[in-house]
């Protein structure tokens, strides 16, 4: 049996110590790296197809957390006593390590990707998943796949006492009052660039907060961000110092050779910008989304014809509609971008930091304990709170130390939300991580099942979506609670920022609508009261965002 390459180091402020390793085991796979904190242990395998798949338009990157019951000691609960779908825990894990990986690949790389995280080892000391952005990253540094990492991630909880703790503990985490889980890489001047942060309060903030005791606010966040940067520096260190071993050992790493796609040739991008100009920029200024779509549909199909043109009169591009209409795309986007930042004016007319209508109402249901209706713009949901006796709590079947909960938020939303056609059926990653999101985000606030006895599930319905339904969640969710009369410490509202990163310059923009998440490159979801943050989540398109500008976005919000 081949002999394991081994570095580790101390997570320092703590007695904790991370480790990588490869070489012993999965030794077919591109790239396998077993990482571990305490004697919680992950296996990461990076693999690459060879080749691009014929016609793919996307890079289609997958993650999947493969949990194992005899990492933590136990046989599965199932009637089977097998692993069977993945717990909600593995999904969340799965959306938090694609988020920051993601972009750190390069433009036109389509060869399909798989990181595959195997928990081997769960010592209900030390928390898995963030353990498990690490080693997805390390295992890719060392497989040749073309990728711009390494990338380091962290979970630091904010104490009692008012310092911010990494790598925390399941009961530092359960004492604490706010936890943040941050991604970045470095950059060349040593500093970090963020590009995922998920965040949000624990169960023990509601009698934090409701005791008066200071709050988690914008200026403890920014402290708490840039407190991170140190453990997320010594990961990215770790993974370098694997690398070289590696080198040392076995010699270079051989890359894998790709073609990068090209979804247009600058000749084709040429002929649609001259025709498809007229032809957009009116349509992109169109307020109603409906309309809007319509209008650009109208330009498509125009270009289409006289680009491509048909069977009896080819065009100069025919055979090449697919290309027309992701160049014509790319030209939206463009034009949308450009008038943010030189005109100051988005897609539906607002301002940078105006906000869309606002409108609320409660007792919707009339057999319900509690209902919330909430509209922004064109973004509706509807929230629906149902209390029941404590033996309804739902019984967890985790390798976490947490066996049940009693306060759930469940997030749904049907292809008609969005007025198309599709699959209703079991609720896929997206809906997983929104509930959980709008959960997090209500839970600081929330009594306790000693203050108040009962099981809560709350159930956020979106009948219309344009922008930010997981905010339009949460706030829905405080009229459902308070409707049903749930003696929360304060009410809690969500919204949406973005930013558009253009000719050197940053535009924060306030309650972004769906396009503008598309065509833009940061998606930031800020919830609170009137005087704390209680949840946060941010995603990047670009190669990390600065923190001065995070800071003043998170002031906007």
């Amino acid at each position: 049996m081949a002999d394991a390459i081994r570095v580790s180091g101390p997570v320092s402020g703590t007695d904790k110590t991370l480790s990588f390793e490869t070489g012993k085991l999965a030794q077919q796979s591109q790239g396998a790296v077993v990482a571990a904190i305490g004697r919680t242990t992950v296996l990461s395998t990076a693999n690459a197809a060879k080749s691009v798949r014929d016609g793919i338009d996307f890079f289609p990157l997958t993650v999947d957390v493969e949990e194992r019951a005899y990492a933590a000691g136990k046989i599965p609960g199932a009637f089977f006593r097998r692993e069977g779908r993945p717990t909600e825990l593995a999904i969340l894990t799965c959306r938090l390590t694609d988020r920051p990986l993601r972009p750190a690949f390069p433009d036109g790389y389509r060869n399909e990707t798989q990181i595959v995280l195997t928990i081997l080892g769960a010592d209900q000391t030390n928390p898995h998943d963030v353990l498990a952005i690490n080693a997805a990253s390390a295992s890719l540094m060392i497989s040749g796949i073309p990728f711009d990492g390494p990338i380091g991630a962290v979970r630091v909880a904010y104490s009692q006492s008012g310092e911010w703790i990494p790598h925390p503990t399941f009961e530092e985490s359960n004492e604490s009052t706010f936890e943040l889980v941050v991604a970045g890489r470095e950059l060349d001047n040593g500093d970090v660039a963020i590009m995922m942060v998920e965040a949000g309060g624990t169960e023990k903030s509601f009698g934090f907060y409701a005791n008066g005791a200071p709050k988690v606010n914008e200026s403890v966040l920014a402290g708490g961000l840039d407190a991170s940067k140190v453990w997320i520096k010594e990961s990215i260190a770790l993974q370098r110092q694997l690398v070289a071993s590696v080198l040392a050992v076995k010699g270079p790493i051989t890359p894998l050779e790709y073609t990068p796609v090209l979804d247009y040739s600058n000749e084709l991008w040429s002929a649609v910008e001259r025709v498809a100009t007229p032809k957009l920029a009116p349509a992109v200024q169109i307020s109603l989304k409906s309309e809007r779509n319509a209008a650009i549909d109208a330009a498509t199909d125009a270009t289409l014809a006289e680009l491509a043109g048909n069977d009896s009169a080819p065009g100069a591009f025919a055979g090449q509609e697919k290309q027309i209409k992701e160049a014509v795309r790319s030209l939206t986007k463009k034009l949308v971008r450009k008038r943010i930042v030189e005109d100051g004016v988005r897609i539906d007319g607002r301002g940078p930091r105006d906000l869309r209508p606002l409108s609320s109402e409660v007792g919707i249901l009339p057999t319900a304990h509690g209902t919330g209706l909430f509209q922004r713009g064109e973004t509706q949901v509807m929230n629906v709170c149902t209390l029941a006796m404590p033996r309804m709590n739902q019984l967890l079947d985790t390798l976490t130390p947490e066996s049940q909960k009693r306060y759930i938020h469940h997030y749904n939303m049907a292809p008609w939300a969005n007025g198309e056609v599709g699959r209703v059926g079991s609720p896929k990653r997206r809906e997983i991580g929104h509930g959980a999101l709008a959960e997090r985000a209500l839970l600081p606030v929330v009594p306790s099942q000693e203050d108040f006895a009962y099981t809560i599930r709350l159930v956020s319905e979106v009948l219309s979506s344009n922008g930010s339904t997981s905010m339009a969640s949460v706030c829905s969710s405080s009229l459902s609670l308070m409707d049903a009369g749930v003696p929360i410490v304060a009410p809690v509202a969500g919204i949406a920022m973005g930013l558009v990163f253009a000719e050197g310059k940053y535009t924060t923009l306030t309650d972004i609508l769906g396009a503008e998440d598309a065509f833009g490159d940061m998606d930031f979801k800020v919830a609170g009261t009137a005087d704390a943050i209680t949840a946060l989540q941010l995603d990047t398109k670009i190669d990390g965002i600065p923190a001065d500008v995070l800071a003043a976005a998170l002031d906007l919000a």
